[in-house]
């Protein structure tokens, strides 16, 4: 909703997310706020189902490290960002005490993902790691866990 606001009437933003329960609240709010530059799109397991070369930019926060499909994943992202366009992760390094999500890849230490699994995963489908930002305590309650940002650009043809 707040990207919607920052963009403007003109602008688009496109919101992605698999879970049903999670995909209904976020059109319920995109209603009730009257946001007509929002378009909803229910994500799959091996893609974001983003059509072509829709998006400058996208930004993902704390959902990387439950793909259970990153590079399939990651080879949408790069279909759906436009020749330039950019990419921001945001996530957190596992905590080796605590199991990570179901399905995602045994090679994932626990709950999160190191910066390097991402930009292992992201630029073999073709995008250009541009940076890494780290360790930031997190602003949210009771979380106390320590983010970094990975970002990305598609290659201009």
């Amino acid at each position: 909703l707040e990207m919607a606001r920052r963009v403007g009437p003109t602008g688009r933003v496109y919101s992605t997310e698999l879970d049903p329960g999670r995909l209904a609240a976020i059109r319920a709010a995109v209603s009730r706020e009257q946001l007509a530059n929002v378009t909803v799109v229910e994500a799959g397991e091996r893609s974001t189902n983003l059509p072509e070369a829709c998006c400058e930019a996208i930004f993902m926060r704390d959902v990387y490290h439950h793909f259970s499909n990153p590079r399939e994943i990651a080879r949408s992202l790069f279909a759906a960002l436009k020749p330039g366009g950019r990419l921001a992760v945001i996530d957190f390094e596992p905590r080796s005490a605590s199991p990570g999500p179901g399905g995602v890849p045994a090679s994932r230490e626990g709950h999160g993902i190191r910066p390097d699994a991402i930009a292992g995963e992201i630029t073999s489908a073709g995008l250009l790691q541009a940076g890494t930002v780290m360790d930031w305590l997190e602003d949210r309650p009771r979380q106390n866990r320590r983010l970094f940002l990975v970002l990305f650009r598609k290659p201009q043809p």
